[in-house]
């Protein structure tokens, strides 16, 4: 169970890490989406990529309590075995 929860844990910091890398790179080209490397609505186009990354950040740092929290209960198991 606690590997199982550990395995959710970085997965979901995996997933994370790749949403924030393609939010910075939409951020990096200024937003644009099309082929033709414009944005639709212009300066607007950066809104959503940056709201995005914060989300990614915050899924990232919550995944990682995740890890944390296997990892203390694991410990805290170990200890009572020993």
């Amino acid at each position: 169970m606690i590997s199982n929860t550990l395995g959710i844990g970085i997965q979901g910091v995996q997933e994370g890490l790749q949403g924030m890398e393609a939010s910075a790179r939409k951020i990096a080209r200024g937003g644009a989406d099309g082929p033709q490397g414009t944005a639709a609505d212009g300066a607007g186009g950066l809104i959503e990529p940056v709201i995005d990354l914060k989300l990614y950040e915050r899924s990232v740092q919550a995944s990682a309590q995740i890890v944390r929290t296997a990892d203390e209960t694991l410990g805290t198991l170990l200890d009572i075995n020993a």
